[in-house]
């Protein structure tokens, strides 16, 4: 029962880092480069991933508020795996293909 205790900790409080990191570069990255990517606006991603984290920060892995907690993984992960990528690629100049 400890190591299931320890392991859904560590899974609450990676999302809730993972969401403290894209709501950081969320934040750091030019707003002109969201329209650049072709993704919606640096404040909508903004409220996207500071909420998700603060969401993620409330509600547990385990119990009532589980679907709140994956809604704002998936959320993060979004950010992190679809538009930061974009987002740095825009930033160095993409591709010249």
């Amino acid at each position: 029962m400890f190591v299931a205790t320890v392991i859904v900790t560590v899974i609450h409080w990676a999302g809730a880092l993972a969401g403290l990191f894209a709501f950081v570069h969320a934040l750091t990255q030019r707003a002109d480069a969201y329209s650049a990517a072709d993704r919606k606006t640096k404040p909508i991603w903004m409220a996207i991933t500071g909420g998700s984290t603060a969401v993620m920060a409330l509600f547990g892995f385990w119990g009532a508020g589980t679907i709140f907690f994956l809604a704002g993984c998936v959320a993060t992960l979004v950010y992190l795996v679809d538009v930061r990528p974009k987002l740095i690629e825009v930033q160095r100049g993409g591709r010249s293909w």
